[in-house]
């Protein structure tokens, strides 16, 4: 089981969102199945998916709009992203 899988021109990730950080940030693997991705904003009415939106648009140069969070009362989450260059450099350098 991989922590992405690539579907119609899409990159789907599996997260493991930390609210209330003290910086927003990709963690790094969490286990093998998901990506773990530190947010500033708590959990409290959409705030940190709001603020994990903001990120990923900002760290892959992608707009908000096209970001999709699915699971989103859970801390496990699947995000769907266009798949640009960014993305496929940073799905490739967390497989290692």
């Amino acid at each position: 089981m991989s922590f992405y899988e690539i579907k119609n021109e899409k990159a789907i990730i599996n997260i493991k969102a930390q609210p209330n950080s003290s910086k927003n940030k990709i963690a790094g693997l969490y286990g093998e199945n998901a990506v773990k991705i530190n947010i500033k904003a708590p959990a409290v009415e959409g705030a940190a998916n709001k603020e994990l939106i903001k990120f990923l648009s900002k760290s892959f140069k992608v707009p908000k709009s096209e970001i999709e969070i699915k699971g989103e009362t859970s801390k496990q989450k699947k995000v769907v992203l266009p798949l640009n260059e960014r993305v496929k450099k940073f799905l490739e350098s967390v497989k290692g």
